[in-house]
């Protein structure tokens, strides 16, 4: 899975490829995408879970200006793919499971200027 842009679009492409950090599809695939169609305009979080897959593509998005989240390890089940990131520099900055959705809105409003960003009506 990639995120691939045409003109002003942005959309995500499915095809079979080989597998990456033993998995298919590949969270370092997509991030590594990510970098390279939005760049700075992008936000990546990294949660939970086994291994190191996202890790060096968390750091590509963040070498790339983007604003990269990795789970803190107090509210993480397993503290693989985080641990990771952090260890490589990845994370931008590491936050509790229940505030990542809320940075990531907040994030988005503060780039775009919209309160729909963080559920505010009009």
């Amino acid at each position: 899975m990639a995120l691939r842009r045409r003109n002003d679009e942005f959309f995500v492409e499915i095809k079979k490829g080989p597998q990456v950090n033993h998995q298919r599809p590949s969270i370092d695939v997509l991030f590594h995408s990510v970098a390279h169609c939005a760049g700075q305009n992008a936000v990546g979080a990294i949660l939970t879970g086994m291994g190191d897959d996202g890790a060096s593509g968390l750091l590509a998005m963040r070498q790339a200006g983007a604003l990269t989240i990795a789970q803190d390890e107090a509210t993480c089940v397993v503290y693989g793919m985080p641990r990771e990131a952090v260890l490589i520099g990845a994370a931008t900055e590491t936050t509790p499971l229940n505030q990542i959705a809320r940075r990531i809105l907040n994030a988005v409003q503060k780039s775009t200027g919209s309160p729909a960003a963080t559920g505010a009506q009009k």
